[in-house]
């Protein structure tokens, strides 16, 4: 597992696609400077690993493009500390960004492949979330609830009401939602009945499934 200094400018680079294409938070350009998207992938890829592209991973699921990693990193705003969810592991890549940030990670995997991978291969690249899970997205994680930022991977057809009602007041929930191409919601819970809903823009993510398990 070698990360070499082509590797570390290559993520240089992307790290300056990413400022021009609007990301500014620098705790976020900084966690993708520092890992390693290559040793996310499968070895075929390695040479792509840094280009603003989604790529399959097993289990027909994808690792997100950097931009979209980085645009629902900065949207979701964690702060060190921070309980955060986080449906749909997949490669860990999210994850490690999340925890590069400093946050208290919980993610939750329905494929049994990409649980068992991230459960390997984070620890091994130094990454350490708080709990991974093998479980439904859907239903959330509510003996850890309340979360201070959900994020979703994956998506949804709807908004699961388990993550509305897990997230904690003033809490954010970033989830794209719609069949095909998705909108990317930003949720912010106001009060224990009351939320401020946002749209972000179109993208495009494999669906979130349910009840695998």
């Amino acid at each position: 597992m070698v990360d070499s200094t082509k590797h570390q400018g290559m993520r240089r680079h992307l790290v300056e696609q990413l400022r021009n294409k609007g990301i500014t938070d620098e705790r976020v350009l900084s966690a993708i400077a520092q890992i390693p998207r290559h040793l996310f992938m499968d070895s075929g890829f390695e040479s792509h690993a840094y280009q603003d592209k989604a790529f399959p991973i097993a289990a027909e699921q994808t690792i997100s493009q950097p931009y979209t990693v980085a645009f629902q990193s900065q949207l979701l705003e964690v702060k060190p500390n921070h309980n955060v969810l986080e449906i749909g592991t997949g490669s860990g890549y999210q994850t490690a960004v999340l925890t590069l940030l400093e946050a208290v990670v919980f993610s939750i995997e329905r494929q049994h492949k990409l649980y068992r991978y991230s459960m390997r291969q984070l620890p091994k690249l130094g990454y350490r979330p708080k709990k991974l899970v093998f479980g439904d997205g859907y239903k959330g994680l509510p003996d850890h609830a309340p979360f201070d930022r959900i994020l979703v991977t994956a998506g949804a057809k709807e908004v699961p009401k388990p993550l509305l009602e897990q997230l904690a007041i003033g809490g954010r929930l970033v989830i794209p939602v719609g069949t095909g191409t998705q909108e990317m919601i930003l949720f912010v819970r106001k009060s224990a009945k009351e939320f401020e809903k946002q749209t972000h823009g179109s993208f495009r993510f494999v669906p979130m499934l349910e009840d695998k398990n």
